[in-house]
């Protein structure tokens, strides 16, 4: 699967090089513009296909970093951009606490000058004006006119994946089309979210046709861009916009090819073991050593030599149903205190991590009165804050640098696609059995999942059910915080107090003041979402300072 990513990462420095070349990286001003270059500098680039493939590798690559941690999201696509917006929902909590940039997004003190946003942004339009780079010079490369249209869709695609992020979190946006002069950037104003949309829709619909299907690319070019992943995003788009049918469309597009399929093996889809599954649309990729990443560094549980960053809160440990399918309870005498997993849905055990449970081969204990365990909860360490650690992307048979590991971040999986297509019938009002059949049991009943298969009752009932099925199925993959806000739930949601695992009996446990939980969890923290001004995020004041053009979003 990484064959391209590979040859083509070993020589990447060669444009990253030539990149620092083109591109200035400061703020609004610095990261729309690219610098003067010479004639020289492009001449001796832009003239060989496999310069070109370089290039490609470097719109590809990002701003991502290799072989190390990653303390701030680098881009969209890391680890830390994706994985850990999901500090922001109610799926889990950084262990950083409350302070963290990331909780502050959700907890009613998000300002201008969060220095997580500034990344966002920064990255972005870093990332896109590398693309302007590329696509105002490839039409010198001599080459095959099949394989060039084929590589300006997938940059086209990547350029617009970061507009369709921003007018996500942003709403409107400077909307950079080409290389600017210093001038240039400075006078940018904001267009309004639905240029950005209608840019991004037009992208993404003009890439899809010189892009080849899933199928069809060869096992050395596993990684790059097809047919179903700016699909799967225009399916996206249209979700986010309300424009049910046309998101319906676009993701029957993708089922109708019959390339993708759900894999029985749902854990593996987080391991390099799985990478290569039909189920993956797309994925951010990874090479062990050479172009590694920290993932496992910042999440691995103490007992494994790990920094246990990534905490899962309780309130989506309550989400996974008994095996059975009925809702989890605590007054179910099927609950166990000492063994959370039991008579569980499968994908519980799959995703997280609790007290008494093995962990590469060790048993990972949390019971905040075990003074003698590493992960202890509570005890000031380098270590969980709920009583939880998270399993999903965890590879429990990597045993190299932790900072360096291959593992694959996947970005869109065809279960995504199905629950988006079953979300797109529903607000169309057009749920049939056969339809639940086709999308969410088809996900329920993977061969290592097994749950039982939702029958049809009310469009009401169906709705609370595929909401329930992309919060457990997609569970730490990025999308739970969009899904808040897209919804228009996030206010209720993410206000109140979050509680992490129960230790009925604990004498440490924490407390909310001087209240007992009555189901004995360890209290976490309490949000305060901001119904009109946290739904979109403020432009960085740092932009603001540099641009004044660029008007502030309401409330901050």
């Amino acid at each position: 699967m990484k064959t391209y990513i590979y040859t083509q990462l070993k020589k990447i420095t060669a444009w990253n090089l030539l990149v620092v070349g083109l591109m200035t990286a400061i703020s609004c001003k610095d990261a729309l513009v690219k610098s003067p270059l010479t004639e020289f500098a492009r001449e001796s680039f832009w003239q060989s296909e496999s310069n070109a493939m370089l290039a490609l590798a470097g719109v590809y690559r990002g701003n991502n970093i290799y072989n190390v941690a990653e303390f701030n999201p680098a881009d969209w696509w890391s680890y830390h951009g994706l994985i850990f917006l999901e500090f922001a929902s109610d799926n889990a909590y950084d262990r950083r606490g409350d302070n963290s940039a990331v909780h502050k997004l959700t907890n009613g003190t998000n300002l201008a000058t969060n220095a997580y946003m500034t990344n966002y942004w920064t990255n972005s339009y870093l990332r896109i004006a590398r693309c302007h780079e590329f696509l105002e010079n490839i039409d010198r490369v001599p080459m095959d006119e099949t394989r060039k249209k084929r590589m300006v869709a997938e940059v086209k695609f990547i350029r617009a994946s970061q507009y369709f992020y921003m007018s996500q979190y942003w709403g409107g946006v400077p909307l950079v089309t080409k290389s600017l002069t210093p001038s240039e950037a400075n006078a940018q104003v904001r267009a309004s979210k639905a240029e950005i949309v209608k840019f991004t829709e037009d992208e993404f619909k003009a890439s899809v046709a010189d892009l080849p299907r899933h199928k069809d690319v060869v096992a050395a070019e596993r990684g790059r861009v097809t047919k179903q992943t700016v699909l799967a995003f225009l399916g996206r788009l249209y979700l986010a916009e309300k424009r049910y049918q046309e998101a319906a469309d676009v993701y029957k597009q993708i089922i109708d090819f019959g390339d993708n399929s759900i894999d029985p093996n749902y854990l593996n889809l987080f391991i390099p073991a799985g990478e290569n599954s039909n189920e993956i649309i797309f994925a951010n990729q990874f090479v062990n050593d050479l172009q590694g990443q920290g993932f496992l560094q910042h999440c691995y549980p103490a007992v494994a030599n790990g920094w246990h960053i990534f905490c899962p809160l309780g309130s989506i440990a309550e989400e996974y149903e008994f095996s059975d399918g009925t809702p989890f309870s605590y007054t179910d005498s099927r609950y166990d205190s000492k063994n959370l997993g039991k008579s569980r849905d499968p994908r519980f055990d799959f995703n997280l991590i609790y007290n008494n449970a093995s962990f590469k081969g060790r048993t990972y204990t949390t019971h905040p009165d075990v003074r003698d365990s590493p992960d202890q909860l509570g005890a000031g360490k380098q270590t969980t804050q709920t009583g939880y650690g998270i399993r999903k992307f965890n590879d429990e048979s990597y045993s190299g640098n932790l900072q360096q590991s291959g593992g694959n971040i996947p970005v869109i999986r065809y279960a995504e696609v199905l629950l988006g297509y079953l979300e797109a019938k529903i607000e169309t009002g057009e749920v049939t059995q056969a339809l639940l059949d086709q999308t969410i049991n088809l996900i329920r009943r993977r061969a290592s999942v097994q749950m039982p298969p939702i029958t049809f009752t009310t469009l009401t009932r169906i709705k609370e059910q595929m909401r329930h099925e992309r919060r457990v199925e997609l569970a730490f993959e990025g999308v739970r915080y969009w899904d808040l806000l897209r919804w228009g739930i996030a206010h209720q949601v993410l206000n109140g107090d979050f509680y992490g695992a129960p230790f009925p009996g604990a004498n440490n446990i924490r407390k909310k003041g001087t209240t007992i939980d009555p189901n004995s969890r360890w209290y976490v923290t309490t949000r305060a979402f901001r119904q009109g001004v946290d739904y979109l995020w403020p432009i960085p004041q740092s932009e603001i300072n540099i641009n004044p053009n660029l008007k502030q979003n309401p409330g901050y």
